[in-house]
């Protein structure tokens, strides 16, 4: 079968590759582009862990295939921090403790992320809502959720 080749955005740098017609974006990611922090959990788009942004929408690598990011823009965890400066959302998910084993991690922040993206005044039923497709065996999903709302909070305070 014969590689297909994809041109797109991967955190805003310009990235080619090969894959095969049905790779998923998740394994191009990881094995193909050597992006690791994408966590495959489920494999099935049930548990959120491969979550990453397709053109600003949130989305399942694991169900998308790699064939789909061609002339399109993806942000994954690695494109979250400046540099050395981590982004809000993980600063505050390691001050709060609202991480533990990791695999859920990048998709609990990628989510989170899109929803500060677009509402920087979510209520908590909102972001309980938003994040309802990440799956965490390990936090109990409170000190997620209360990351998430002091984030917000902070970052409506720098906007201001």
């Amino acid at each position: 079968m014969a590689k297909l080749h994809v041109s797109t955005v991967i955190n805003d740098e310009p990235v080619e590759f090969l894959c095969d017609p049905h790779q998923s974006l998740m394994d191009a990611l990881r094995s193909t582009l050597g992006l690791t922090g994408t966590k495959e959990g489920c494999g099935t788009g049930d548990c959120g862990a491969c979550s990453i942004t397709l053109d600003g929408r949130l989305v399942c690598s694991c169900l998308t295939l790699a064939a789909e990011a061609e002339g399109r823009t993806i942000e994954t965890i690695e494109g979250m921090a400046q540099g050395d400066r981590l982004h809000p959302l993980q600063q505050k998910f390691l001050e709060m403790a609202a991480l533990q084993c990791g695999i859920c991690t990048p998709g609990f922040l990628m989510a989170a992320k899109a929803l500060l993206d677009r509402n920087l005044d979510p209520s908590e039923t909102e972001i309980r809502f938003w994040l309802a497709g990440n799956l965490c065996r390990c936090t109990g999903y409170d000190k997620i959720v209360r990351a998430v709302m002091e984030t917000a909070a902070e970052m409506r305070g720098a906007r201001q």
